[in-house]
């Protein structure tokens, strides 16, 4: 992902337009969200034991679709829910929504879980939003900034008024904590192992909160300094995060280093003060992976 102030300036003309809608949408999925939350809701598998949705994912993401259409009509899609668009089109402008990112937090009535808007332009992130309803934080970015918002547009119930926000300046691996994200299939569990293995060899402490956006808000405000996998994330698990920690002052890199796409090899990013540490780790965790496929 190309830092913003390297881009043209034509992607990102509307950015903070399209970040206004970017939170609205995730606002509104993030309200109907919040509705069904710790409440007795069936729950569905999807590709595996632990890939669920909910009645809540599909309804938040039409809440957050109600929204796009209407201030941008015709724009392309990619949702995790909906049928169609699973990729970022290289061209033009698209939204990628997770109405509900960390659904096994959520019925597990765990706080951690998020939705998750980005708007892109010819492929590139130009505003993002994140709102963590049950946690009572939500983060926008424009071009330029991350900043830290009420979850309720009405609200100014709020340390968090629009405040920015930028990544830790720690830059000692033993005072970071570091949390790998993503998640590994039973069958490549040697590589959760090795990625578990690598932040309590490298760095201070581990975390994990089963959410990808959520971790990377984390990283974008300071709490946490750095995620990593060495799989490919879907691009409603991390394209609008990446923006965050980017507009933040972070670095999201792909696993050779360069600077992160929505189709890239890997994910690592950091508050940019120890990237390569963090990195580092990240690779350590592809060679296992390496391994296992030569054997």
């Amino acid at each position: 992902m190309t830092p913003p102030a390297d881009r043209d300036d034509g992607p990102a003309v509307d950015a903070e337009e399209r970040a206004a809608t970017a939170l609205a949408a995730a606002r509104a999925g993030a309200s109907v969200a919040a509705d069904h939350y710790r409440t007795d809701l069936p729950v569905e598998q999807k590709d595996g034991k632990t890939d669920l949705v909910t009645r809540a994912d599909r309804e938040a993401e039409v809440a957050v679709l109600d929204v796009v259409a209407e201030r941008y009509p015709g724009e392309t899609v990619v949702a995790e829910e909906s049928a169609g668009e699973t990729a970022v089109p290289e061209a033009g402008a698209a939204w990628v929504i997770d109405p509900i990112d960390g659904t096994n937090n959520f019925v597990r009535e765990i706080p951690l879980w998020a939705t998750a808007v980005a708007a892109v332009v010819d492929g590139e992130a130009v505003a993002a939003a994140v709102v963590l309803p049950a946690v009572g934080d939500a983060y926008v970015a424009d071009a330029e900034e991350t900043r830290l918002v009420p979850v309720d547009a009405a609200s100014d119930e709020t340390p968090h008024n629009g405040e920015a926000v930028t990544v830790s300046d720690r830059a000692d691996p033993e005072t970071m904590a570091v949390a790998p994200t993503i998640w590994w299939n039973m069958d490549q569990r040697d590589q959760y192992a090795a990625a578990a293995s690598e932040v309590v060899h490298r760095f201070g402490d581990l975390a994990r909160f089963r959410s990808a956006q959520v971790t990377l808000g984390m990283v974008a405000a300071g709490s946490l300094d750095g995620t990593f996998t060495n799989l490919t994330p879907n691009p409603w698990d991390s394209v609008a995060g990446a923006h965050l920690v980017e507009c933040a002052g972070g670095t999201v890199t792909d696993l050779a280093g360069e600077p992160w796409r929505h189709d890239a090899d890997g994910f690592v990013a950091s508050n940019g003060h120890c990237h390569d540490e963090v990195l580092a780790a990240a690779r350590a965790v592809a060679d296992v992976a390496d391994d296992a496929d030569e054997n």
